[in-house]
Formats: structure tokens, C-alpha cells, sequence
């Protein structure tokens, strides 16, 4: 009773979040100059007064803000995230088949940068004026301060085009055939830079975090009295210090998962990956709005289940929490 309690009373409020940011999301998106309209009439040249009225009359973009926002919550409420005006199709098939791309892109940059900062922290804080831990530093640093987009193309130029080791746009190979495994090595590949890319700027804040954080905990007083007893360094590294160490990792990473998502968008452009980044910066660029609020809709909910989780891996790492 004492876990499912808090658990519902943060599913409430994640509920109450989710509504206030659908609504947000659809003022924004509408209050924005142009709409799917603007942009199809763009695309073909011009049009008749009399097509456009009855294109707006269609797409119910004829009716007042107010009443677009009720029809459209009332439609989310029985699961309608509407049809795509430029793609003719449901918006949640067009979303569950660009999301598995996303997920596998920006799941696979995520734990690589927990991973990676987090382990190189914890070492550069156990020797912190080695010159180990200087070159940390100067990595962290230089990816945190190179721009995703930049770093992209620094990574196709050097490994797809001089040195030709890994494939330079898509998620697979055109045409390939295969095995299982000779289709998910191929993923693979085409895998790395992409993930590499996002992930470089998370590897460095993870790192620093983690080295500040693994510092501040091996000088407290308990840390000392555990060295005083004679367990061995390991033992009081990896036992003792690592899980309270570990609780502002936690935070941040709950913390800077929109980010990453958001940083999927730049990255899934650079390198063609087709996810739901790629799809939501085409339909910024046609106005395709049902599109786009069915994207920042899916967007939101990833967020919240996050710092769903982040909560709770507290509790597991910090029983003082409970």
C-alpha cells in the first residue's frame, strides 16, 4: 500500500501534466503562421479562393481555435489522433511505423551515454589529477560544446566518405538480402554514427556529473570510516559509494530525456534515419498539424513515463526515499 499509493498519485499528476501539455501543444501549433492549406497551395502553384475555402472546410481549419481544441481532445479521449493531411493516413500508423527507429536510436544513444560518462567519471574520480582525468575532462568538454549537427557531419565525412567504414544515411542497406543476423549486423552498422552522434554530448554531462558527484560522496565520513576498516578500495568504491554517487546520474538522466528526444529530430535529418524525428521535421515544413501534435503527443508520454521511472529507480537506489 505504501508503493501503490505515491505510484497513483503521480500517475494523477502525470495525467493532469499530459492534458495541460495537449492542450499547450495545439494552441502553439495553431497559433503559428501558415497551415496544411498555405503549404498545399504552395506546393501546387496557387489555387482558386473557392478550393481553399473548401480545403479549410475539409481539415476543419474553418472552425474557431476553441472549437478545434474540444473536437480534438474529445477524439484523443477515444484514442483518435486524426488523419495526416499530406500522407492520407491515420497518424497513429504513420506513428507506429516510424517509432521503432526512434526507439532503437534513441534507446541505444541513451544507455550508451549513462554508460560510457558514468564509467569514465567513477575512474577519473578515483585518480582526480592524473592525466587521465585531465584527457576526460577535455573530451567532455569538446563534446559537450560541438553541435549535434556538427558533429554528425564530422562523423560522416571521416567514417563514411575518407575512411568508408560505416554506411552514411538509412536505417539498412537498399535492397539487401539476408540472414536474420546479417540484417541486424546491417542495422547495426548503420546504427553507429547516428548513435554516436547523439550520444556524444550526454557522455560528457554524464561525466562530469558523475566524477563531481563519485568526489563529494568518497569524502564523506562514512566513506572514511569504511576505508579505516580495511576493506579494500573496490569494496568501497563499488559497494558503498556507487549507489548515492549514482543519484544525481539518475536525476539528470530523467531530467535530459526530452532533450535527447529533441536532439533525435537534428540527428535523424543528418543521417536520413527513418524515424519519428525525420517525420516531424517534414511535417513542420508542410503543416501538417495533426501530424506534428500526434508526434509532441507521443513525445510527451515517453517524458512522463521517464520521470515515472526516474522516481522510482530513487526509492530502489536511496531506501531513505520511501
Amino acid at each position: 500500500m505504501k508503493t501503490i499509493l505515491p505510484l497513483l498519485k503521480r500517475i494523477a499528476y502525470s495525467l493532469m501534466l499530459l492534458l495541460a501539455v495537449i492542450v499547450l501543444n495545439f494552441v502553439l501549433v495553431h497559433l503559428a503562421p501558415g497551415d496544411a492549406v498555405t503549404a498545399m497551395v504552395g506546393d501546387m502553384g496557387g489555387a482558386t479562393p473557392e478550393l481553399i475555402a473548401e480545403l479549410r472546410v475539409e481539415y476543419g481549419l474553418d472552425q474557431n481555435l476553441p472549437t478545434q481544441l474540444f473536437k480534438y481532445i474529445a477524439k484523443m479521449v477515444r484514442g483518435d489522433l486524426g488523419i495526416s493531411f499530406t500522407h492520407n493516413l491515420p497518424v497513429i500508423d504513420l506513428i507506429l511505423e516510424h517509432l521503432p527507429a526512434t526507439i532503437l536510436l534513441v534507446m541505444t544513444a541513451f544507455f550508451m551515454a549513462i554508460l560510457i560518462g558514468t564509467v569514465l567519471g567513477i575512474i577519473a574520480a578515483q585518480r582526480p589529477n592524473s592525466l587521465f582525468n585531465h584527457l576526460i575532462t577535455v573530451i567532455s568538454l569538446s563534446g559537450y560544446a560541438a553541435p549535434v549537427f556538427w558533429t554528425g557531419l564530422m562523423l560522416l565525412i571521416s567514417f563514411s566518405y575518407y575512411f568508408p567504414i560505416f554506411p552514411s544515411f538509412g536505417m539498412e542497406t537498399v535492397g539487401f538480402r539476408g540472414t536474420f543476423l546479417e540484417k541486424t549486423f546491417d542495422v547495426l552498422k548503420h546504427l553507429v554514427l547516428p548513435a554516436v552522434t547523439l550520444a556524444s554530448i550526454y557522455v560528457a554531462v554524464y561525466s562530469r556529473l558523475a566524477r563531481a558527484s563519485m568526489l563529494d560522496v568518497l569524502g564523506s565520513d562514512y566513506i572514511r570510516t569504511a576505508r579505516s576498516k580495511g576493506l579494500s578500495e573496490k569494496v568501497v568504491v563499488y559497494k558503498h559509494a556507487l549507489k548515492n554517487a549514482l543519484l544525481p546520474v539518475v536525476t539528470m538522466a530523467g531530467l535530459q530525456f526530452a532533450q535527447l528526444i529533441a536532439g533525435a529530430v537534428v540527428v535523424e535529418t543528418v543521417f536520413s534515419w527513418p524515424g519519428i524525428g525525420q517525420l516531424a521535421f517534414n511535417s513542420i515544413l508542410r503543416r501538417d498539424q495533426p501530424l506534428l501534435l500526434g508526434i509532441l503527443f507521443l513525445s510527451t508520454i515517453m517524458v512522463v513515463v521517464t520521470n515515472l521511472i526516474t522516481d522510482f529507480t530513487y526509492r530502489i537506489l536511496d531506501p531513505r526515499i520511501k
